[in-house]
């Protein structure tokens, strides 16, 4: 756990126990079976600049409390904005009238697999330099600078640039003595480069490559990615990529670079994974999953080359904690192994459900309003010990395609159909790069895509990705989470072409 860090003396300063006192000493005078308490503050800055001029500059806070409840069974929920003893029992009041409404509608009684009590524990997120201290003026200017880079390069008619930074603290106290308070720092920033053929309007974009990242203000400064070498590289890549001649459809050999496969880890096997989802919780919203629970153990998920994990520990990982919204300690645990199902990401009355002795810790609100519900892990595909590099597993190609960076994606509701495309692709002649293609998409179900990979990267190809923005729920939530992954192949991947695909 890092320990450079504290958290903030402003938050620790809230009257968190006199609400903890209040609020669960009134659960309790009502009879619930369990009660717990979450104080939180969520900091938001997003600045955005086009051409190197500044477009928009927000900042945002969220602050407040919210109580959830058992009561005979049955959750309630209630949240609020003012931090007195007197609102804290009020909503607690609340909660327990929102569960006797809600008990007439209930069919499973809410039981929660059991955790140790964490008595007055802190976890700060690892991370140098707190965002939210530097100078607004010196962070503009920073994007400012680096736009500017990008911006006088030949053939760039347009940059777009923007950082998104995050600082969550919360406070988390339940009836059987748990007290935890925990401090997360986020931050995205992000370019992109756009060119135009004056001749024909026609125009491409790029992106770099450099994903969100749980770390401070010292990610945009050079630490863990080098933006001014990527910035640098982008033009040329670009003004190749106009010039690329376009796919042709057919049956490849796909080596998949990180910066691409954690959107389709994300996808095919993390939302495919989430207890909740596999149950039919999610059906009426986000959909189910083909990965039923009657398959765990069984389903050949992919290739015996797949070990896929969920963890809350990673360094640097956007959905790592140290306890979880109910409580439970962050963990690693196996979803796939040896290609085979054996695991889900599961909170703590879903693994009551499951019959698991334990959560794994997957639960979160995205804010002090929002009731907390199973969300995604850093789920991650671990990469071959003694794997190759990147240049190496294309060394085995003979006919294949190589494609780096994100961008569009399609799947359906049981996350088994799918359809990617990403920012570059490039033709592998004879285990050589030979150019970059243009109108790629890879086209597969998730067990027959998972089951081509023949060969997995060593951990020195391995980068974890990620995003702030994946969406879940009704109410609607948003939590960002990272996906770490090697570079690795699969053979004979469907290949299409996207302006054939569209009837142009």
């Amino acid at each position: 756990m890092p320990a450079l860090r504290a958290v903030d003396e402003a938050f620790l300063a809230l009257p968190l126990s006199a609400l903890t006192d209040a609020a669960l000493t009134r659960a309790v005078d009502l009879g619930c079976e369990h009660a717990d308490l979450r104080v939180e503050r969520i900091r938001t800055q997003t600045i955005s600049l086009r051409d190197a001029r500044p477009e928009s500059f927000t900042d945002g806070e969220d602050l407040g409390l919210a109580v959830r409840v058992v009561h005979e069974g049955t959750w309630g929920f209630a949240a609020g904005v003012v931090l007195t003893a007197a609102e804290a029992v009020r909503l607690a009041e609340e909660a327990v009238a929102v569960a006797q409404v809600a008990a007439a509608l209930n069919r499973d009684r809410v039981e929660l697999a059991p955790e140790p009590v964490y008595a007055d524990v802190t976890y700060v997120s690892a991370y140098d330099v707190d965002p939210f201290t530097v100078p607004d003026a010196e962070k503009s200017g920073l994007l400012t600078e680096l736009s500017e880079q990008l911006l006088a390069a030949d053939g760039v008619e347009h940059v777009q640039a923007a950082c998104m930074l995050v600082k969550e603290q919360k406070y988390y106290a339940d009836t059987a003595g748990t007290r935890t308070t925990q401090q997360r720092v986020r931050i995205h920033p992000d370019f992109t480069a756009l060119t135009v053929d004056r001749a024909t309007g026609s125009f491409e974009s790029m992106r770099t490559l450099a994903p969100p990242a749980g770390r401070g203000w010292e990610y945009l400064t050079g630490t863990g990615w080098d933006w001014r070498t990527e910035l640098a590289e982008i033009p040329e890549l670009l003004r190749e990529k106009t010039k690329a001649p376009s796919v042709t459809a057919g049956r490849y050999d796909l080596v998949v670079d990180p910066s691409n496969l954690w959107l389709t880890i994300h996808e095919s096997i993390g939302h495919a994974t989430e207890l909740d989802r596999a149950l039919g919780y999610e059906a009426a919203y986000a959909g189910t999953s083909f990965a039923t629970p009657d398959l765990l153990g069984t389903l050949q998920y992919g290739s015996p080359l797949m070990n896929v994990t969920g963890d809350r520990t990673a360094l640097h990982g956007l959905s790592s904690v140290g306890w979880d919204d109910e409580g439970v300690a962050a963990q690693q645990w196996d979803i796939v192994r040896d290609g085979v199902l054996v695991g889900y990401q599961v909170d703590r009355n879903m693994a009551r459900l499951q019959g698991m002795e334990r959560s794994n810790g997957c639960s979160f609100a995205d804010s002090p309003g929002h009731v907390p519900v199973q969300r995604m892990a850093n789920v991650s595909l671990q990469p071959a010990p003694d794997g190759p590099s990147t240049e190496d597993v294309i060394a085995g190609v003979e006919r294949g395609v190589y494609v780096v960076g994100d961008k569009s994606w399609s799947i359906d509701m049981q996350r088994y159909n799918f359809q990617f495309t990403g920012q570059r692709f490039y033709r592998i002649e004879g285990g050589r790069l030979a150019g970059q293609l243009r109108d790629v998409a890879y086209q597969a179900t998730t067990t027959d895509f998972w089951g081509s990979m023949r060969v997995v990267g060593g951990p020195q190809t391995y980068v974890l990705g990620g995003a702030f923005n994946c969406g879940k729920a009704q109410p609607g939530q948003t939590a960002a989470v990272s996906h770490g992954c090697p570079t690795a192949l699969f053979e004979n991947v469907t290949i299409l072409n996207t302006v054939e695909e569209a009837g142009r």
